[in-house]
């Protein structure tokens, strides 16, 4: 299942100029970061280590206009930005929902500084109340060394669980891993308390639990408590 998706347009190898342009975009961020937030922020982790470290300010500053809201002016590093794709190779990125687990597509034709680029050209295209928090998310997924797996998702959302359902809908989630009866709107802390309490005694292998499914039980009812907590 498709959950997000970037194309960008660029110069081929060979070509004598830098060109750039974006294709098609499927970004839901809605709530952030959304899938859309998290592949951008995938294809900057991804890229940026193999970009020169003379270019990261650069790319920093590009960053900082964007969240001020202020015009981007050519050249941008060494990249010109257009609208017209005609004669230019793309790369596509996707994120995929496989059952409730995330996984990542990169595709690249081109050079990691034009995939980090267009990433950054595409957050610039989102809405000012949008692409403003995004900004914090992309400078985070520059500082990210490890897998493009579950850890970075963790990493970048800004919790302990990289499922489907808990990035889609985070209260959803949560009051489902709590058990809350379908209806619940807005739960007391007491009773987020009580049921997280239930929960953790009926997971624990000392009173009857899976031991080889407890500790992720455990682990998403912590983060169950968290995002409901939060959320009051």
């Amino acid at each position: 299942m498709l959950l997000a998706e970037l194309e960008i347009f660029h110069s081929r190898p060979i070509a004598p100029t830098r060109r750039l342009a974006i294709g098609h975009l499927v970004l839901p961020i809605d709530p952030l970061p959304g899938f859309g937030g998290i592949l951008l922020g995938a294809v900057m982790a991804m890229h940026i280590r193999d970009v020169d470290e003379e270019m990261h300010p650069d790319i920093q500053r590009l960053l900082l206009e964007i969240e001020r809201g202020t015009r981007v002016v050519q050249p941008r590093l060494r990249h010109r930005f257009q609208v017209d794709r005609h004669g230019l190779a793309y790369s596509r990125h996707r994120m995929m929902g496989n059952g409730d687990s995330v996984e990542f597509a990169f595709e690249n034709n081109g050079s990691a500084l034009q995939q980090v680029l267009g990433a950054v050209y595409a957050l610039e295209r989102l809405d000012d109340d949008l692409r403003r928090p995004l900004v914090a998310l992309m400078r985070k997924a520059m500082t990210w060394r490890g897998p493009m797996g579950p850890e970075f998702i963790a990493y970048l959302a800004g919790n302990n669980s990289s499922n489907v359902s808990a990035l889609a809908d985070p209260r959803a989630w949560a009051l489902e891993v709590l058990g809350f009866p379908a209806g619940t709107i807005k739960p007391s802390k007491r009773e987020i308390m009580s049921r997280y309490r239930d929960g953790v005694r009926r997971a624990h292998p000392d009173h009857g639990g899976a031991e080889a499914k407890a500790s992720k039980a455990l682990q998403d009812m912590s983060e169950a408590r968290r995002v409901l907590l939060e959320m009051m």
